[in-house]
């Protein structure tokens, strides 16, 4: 299994509905392929907490290594990624909730004063929680707990209690990380990496069959190429070619269930099926015949 994102790197998937735009679930990084969910962001804000195992998550250049009673905040429209630590498995629970919930109507007081200035800025990416760090933390990953346990079992007014307890973790991080001037030079800065951070992807994810050069990259973020490189490395933590070559491979699994090796090489930007097959091993662990014949069983 692995997320399903579009060209522009969001996540396609219902978070909640539009009524009640709240997911509460529980992850198992052994159900992704290779323990590792890929790069994505969502419009809506994500509340994560480990249950048993470890995992690295990795919000923009930030890596943080969670284990249980600890968790993380990760902001709207945020690049996010997690992988297995060692290869072993972890167990978290992911709360995700749109910020209209919170903010209650557009330009509403709580809307302007404590909602869209943090979503809206860059610096705000996310907030790690520990237990062992503070008695407010503490309180915002029980809360967290409380509200699995109401999801999971639905009592009468589920989604109201849910609701309040958001809102006093909200209030919580805020008070605790964001009260204070959140317009800055570097704000801006941040602000102007992401953008070029996403067109970037966007062109990859758009063109990843075509052959791309570094040029064509830079150009559509207007950059030199040496610091496109190194403004994707500083975020990604690898090249912009390492992470086209995973996401060519990733696309062309679907391809290389319906048709043969050639074709899916061919459709996915390798230059040959040789090479295909060397990059497939490498990042899956099996050749490309050997996943086909695993999948189709």
């Amino acid at each position: 299994m692995q997320l399903q994102i579009d060209q522009n790197g969001k996540e396609i998937k219902n978070h909640g509905t539009y009524a009640f735009p709240v997911l509460v679930s529980h992850e198992w990084l052994s159900r992704y392929e290779r323990r590792t969910f890929l790069w994505h962001w969502h419009t809506e804000l994500e509340w994560t907490y480990v249950v048993e195992g470890e995992i690295c998550y990795q919000v923009n250049e930030c890596v943080y290594r969670l284990k249980p009673g600890q968790g993380i905040l990760c902001n709207s429209n945020v690049l996010h990624m997690g992988r297995a630590e060692q290869d072993k498995d972890c167990h978290y629970v992911s709360v995700t909730v749109h910020p209209r919930l919170l903010e209650g109507f557009e330009n509403s007081f709580l809307d302007r004063r404590y909602v869209r200035p943090v979503v809206e800025h860059a610096s705000c990416s996310c907030v790690m929680l520990d237990a062992a760090d503070g008695l407010w933390q503490e309180q915002v990953l029980e809360r967290l707990s409380r509200m699995e346990r109401l999801y999971q079992e639905k009592p009468e007014g589920f989604e109201f209690r849910i609701y309040l307890l958001l809102m006093e973790n909200w209030f919580a991080v805020w008070q605790n990380c964001w009260n204070t001037g959140l317009q800055t030079e570097e704000h801006t800065a941040e602000d102007r990496n992401m953008q070029r951070l996403k067109q970037i992807f966007n062109y990859l994810h758009a063109h990843y069959w075509e052959k791309i050069t570094l040029q064509e990259v830079a150009g559509q973020v207007n950059i030199c190429e040496a610091e496109c490189c190194r403004l994707f490395k500083k975020y990604m933590k690898q090249s912009l070619f390492e992470y086209l070559l995973d996401y060519r491979v990733e696309r062309s699994k679907a391809v290389l269930l319906e048709q043969n090796v050639t074709e899916a090489a061919q459709q996915s930007g390798f230059s040959s099926p040789a090479y295909y097959t060397k990059v497939f091993k490498e990042r899956m662990g099996c050749t490309p015949r050997e996943y086909k014949k695993q999948a189709q069983r």
